[in-house]
């Protein structure tokens, strides 16, 4: 089978999925606040509001389960550097008035029946 993805750029590619999470979570009621935003120390993925709650979200795409698949792909050190950038984004928007706010990751990956999207909500915390 040909793959459709493969004349798409990964930076296209890894937007492709973005859009999908964040439809996806939308239509489980969380709100887009803002999608890649970029700091030194890393992207942010998406930005969303579950009620008053900022949600910091990581999206992660994998063809198959090797090496753990995509949740496993978010190892210590991408949440070291999320959770910098998080912090970037509390102190740049909200002081030292930041709300509640928790990571989580959407990990997608191929199965036989189609594409499987995995929500982990407080997937990790900040230390």
């Amino acid at each position: 089978m040909r793959n459709p993805f493969k004349s798409f750029s990964k930076r296209a590619i890894g937007q492709q999925f973005e859009r999908q999470a964040c439809s996806y979570l939308q239509q489980q009621g969380l709100k887009l606040k803002e999608k890649n935003v970029l700091f030194r120390s890393g992207e942010i993925d998406l930005i969303m509001l579950d009620g008053e709650q900022l949600v910091f979200v990581e999206v992660r795409y994998r063809k198959h389960q090797s090496f753990g698949g995509a949740a496993a792909s978010v190892n210590y050190h991408k949440q070291q550097k999320l959770i910098k950038a998080a912090q970037l984004y509390l102190l740049k928007h909200f002081g030292n008035q930041p709300p509640a706010c928790r990571f989580d990751v959407i990990a997608m990956q191929d199965s036989p029946q189609g594409l499987e999207i995995e929500w982990i909500k407080n997937a990790f915390l900040a230390a």
